[in-house]
């Protein structure tokens, strides 16, 4: 049995030809994350603010350091692109409490396009002024912003290359004649101007390039907003420092990995992000740079087990056990500490924010 949306993309394969892979992407995520509750346990997969309360608490109290850092302004945007269940925002806030002139000075802003999931943050935020908006580009812009992205490039649409002796072809979905199945193909041969220098001008035979081309526009729009506005970002996910190859492209579903073109539109299709891409876009629009850090050495760096031994200190044995389990997934390297990684955008005059002061 095949979904609605992979029959409307066979339907346009058969008149059009093959798909590039970044349409078909931005399209199955579109129809994922549209059906709703897709995150935690009972979902597809689960995210650090759903592993521990002290994640989002420790983004909430950086948040309010940074404020400081820019002198405290009256009034501030604090915003989430793709923030879920709004479980960090709500975790963030209830860190605020000890920080009474911040809060009164933040407007929440969540950027988040699917009904379903905006529903579940009204109810996680019940009580807090929040604005929800389709794309950033909605947002205020007559203040400063302090924003958190966690886990939202990786899952932004990518364009693929396929290196064939001295020429690179944009990988395209088409139709397979024996099988009938939705398959990856090579298509035209192209510039790949895009691409990494060294990596398009190195990449050996058959190699796989990667680019993010919406990942790389977000990054620009957020370095130019600080540098024109103020503030800070935190961009936190999966992925590798610098420009590399390999196929990264995977599909996600009830917490193992799914076959890539099948079941469109109800598994989760995500990438590796390439932290060195970003940086790039963001410093070319004026706004600093710190990081990356692997996200277990930031934590670590902000008081992640400080803060988790206070809430064992008035736990129950297996509570503590829960608790101890779960920032050990968010820290040790061979859980989330190392392959998550952490980069800050700020504004060209503010200092390195906490948990960046060597980068």
């Amino acid at each position: 049995m095949t979904t609605p949306l992979e029959d409307s993309l066979r339907a346009r394969i058969a008149a059009e030809g093959p798909l590039p892979l970044e349409t078909v992407m931005a399209e199955a995520n579109a129809a994922y994350y549209a059906r709703g509750d897709v995150l935690g346990a009972a979902g597809d997969f689960i995210t650090a603010p759903e592993i521990s309360q002290v994640f989002g608490e420790l983004i909430g109290l950086w948040m309010a350091v940074v404020w400081q850092m820019m002198g405290a302004p009256e009034r501030v945007c604090l915003v989430e692109c793709g923030p879920g269940r709004g479980t960090l925002m709500a975790d963030a806030l209830r860190a605020l409490a000890p920080v009474p002139a911040f809060r009164a000075a933040l407007q929440v802003h969540l950027v988040e396009t699917s009904p379903t999931l905006r529903a579940h943050q009204r109810r996680t935020l019940a009580g807090a002024d929040v604005i929800w908006h389709d794309s950033l580009d909605t947002v205020p812009t007559d203040r400063p912003v302090l924003l958190v992205a966690n886990e939202f490039v990786d899952a932004l649409p990518i364009r693929q290359y396929a290196r064939q002796g001295e020429h690179w072809r944009l990988r395209r979905v088409g139709i397979d004649p024996d099988t009938s199945l939705l398959t990856v193909v090579d298509g035209e041969g192209v510039a790949a101007d895009d691409l990494d220098p060294a990596v398009r001008t190195r990449a050996p035979d058959g190699a796989i390039a990667e680019v993010n081309p919406a990942g790389r526009a977000f990054a620009a729009a957020v370095g130019a907003r600080l540098a024109s506005r103020g503030g800070a970002a935190l961009i936190i996910d999966y992925g590798y420092p610098g420009a590399a190859t390999g196929d990264t492209l995977q599909a996600v579903r009830r917490h193992r990995y799914h076959p890539l073109l099948q079941d469109l539109g109800t598994a989760d299709l995500t990438a590796h992000v390439d932290f060195q891409a970003l940086a790039t876009a963001a410093r070319a629009s004026g706004a600093m740079v710190c990081g990356p850090v692997e996200q277990g050495a930031w934590l670590i760096g902000l008081g992640v087990e400080a803060r988790a031994a206070r809430l064992r200190a008035a736990a129950s044995p297996a509570q503590e056990r829960g608790i101890r389990a779960a920032v050990h997934r968010l820290i040790d390297p061979r859980e989330m500490g190392r392959l998550f990684r952490v980069i800050a955008l700020a504004a060209p005059t503010l200092a390195p924010p906490p948990g960046f002061d060597g980068t």
